[in-house]
């Protein structure tokens, strides 16, 4: 992410994401996806920069590539915000569709793609944070996409949740579907970084319905998939409810999923770079993701019935 980095134009990077024949699996095409989001030439991809408009015409690339449809006639929902020195910051929330085999409740799947731009001259390119779990998204979609999900899935890539959540919260303020439709919030933040072998996902303690469900996922897991990270037991700081665009969901009652692995020494830092991901640790953490999107899609309905939805 240092400013003299590898620089790689968005257009050679697309190519080169198209014809490559070496995709064997969802991972694979994640880490292309993680490599072109986080390169130099999306400048860290701060809300309103000319680094976040590129990363989100290559997001919508994808969509179209994936054969997402829009929810109404757009992919992009603007919103704005006003930051601390009272100026007005514009934001782009993208939202797409796959509709279900079976009409009624809806799942929302989430990852944000901001990071946080350039800083005295050096380039956050956030490979991990957010560009890993923007790539996970893609990887649920096209899954979905070739086999249809039981339930109607949303996919929001929402902006400036390093501003404060707030394209998420923008989402639920005005969300593009009835809010008591929407069953359960997928989120993706931070994929692709442990050295334990450990993705975590919390929301099973708030919402103990969720408990078998991820249980069962974490049983054939090709990574350690822990429960966790969502009590005040460890600490206040080890809580991650409010740590992500999740909890946008669960200010309006919807029930949330999170997946993400522990902080690490790039976390937030101009070394958290393509370079610096363990590819073979984020392949099997995309599959999981995967795997468990599929679950929950399966067991919407009891979700549902549950919490109240």
């Amino acid at each position: 992410m240092i400013a003299s980095r590898r620089s790689l134009s968005l257009f050679a990077a697309v190519f080169l994401a198209l014809a490559s024949p070496a995709f064997a699996g969802p991972g694979d095409r994640a880490l292309d996806d993680v490599r072109i989001l986080s390169a130099d030439d999306m400048q860290g991809r701060g809300v309103a920069t000319p680094g976040s408009e590129k990363s989100r015409a290559y997001i919508l690339s994808r969509f179209a590539e994936i054969g997402l449809a829009p929810v109404g006639d757009r992919f992009e929902h603007g919103f704005s915000f006003t930051k601390r020195d009272g100026s007005t910051v514009q934001g782009v929330n993208l939202i797409a569709r796959i509709k279900g085999s079976k009409p009624g409740k809806v799942m929302v799947v989430t990852a944000h793609y901001d990071h946080l731009g350039v800083r005295n001259g050096e380039i956050y390119n956030g490979a991990d944070d957010n560009a890993s779990g923007v790539a996970g998204l893609l990887a649920v979609a096209e899954a979905f996409k070739a086999k249809r999900p039981k339930h109607d899935v949303l996919f929001a890539v929402v902006d400036a949740e390093e501003s404060g959540l707030r394209g998420a919260r923008a989402f639920m303020a005005a969300p593009p579907v009835p809010r008591e439709s929407i069953a359960l919030n997928i989120n993706f933040d931070m994929l692709s970084k442990n050295t334990k072998n450990e993705l975590f996902v919390a929301g099973a303690s708030p919402f103990p319905v969720l408990r078998p469900i991820l249980e069962r996922v974490a049983a054939t897991a090709p990574v350690a998939l822990k429960l966790g990270h969502d009590t005040d037991a460890d600490g206040p700081q080890n809580n991650w409810t409010t740590q992500s665009d999740h909890y946008a969901f669960g200010e309006k009652g919807v029930p949330w999923v999170y997946f993400g692995v522990e902080d690490h020494p790039e976390y937030h830092r101009p070394s958290d770079d393509f370079a610096t991901i363990p590819q073979d640790f984020f392949k099997r953490s995309v599959t999981t993701v995967v795997q468990a999107s599929r679950a929950l899609d399966a067991s919407l309905d009891d979700v549902a019935k549950s919490t109240g939805r």
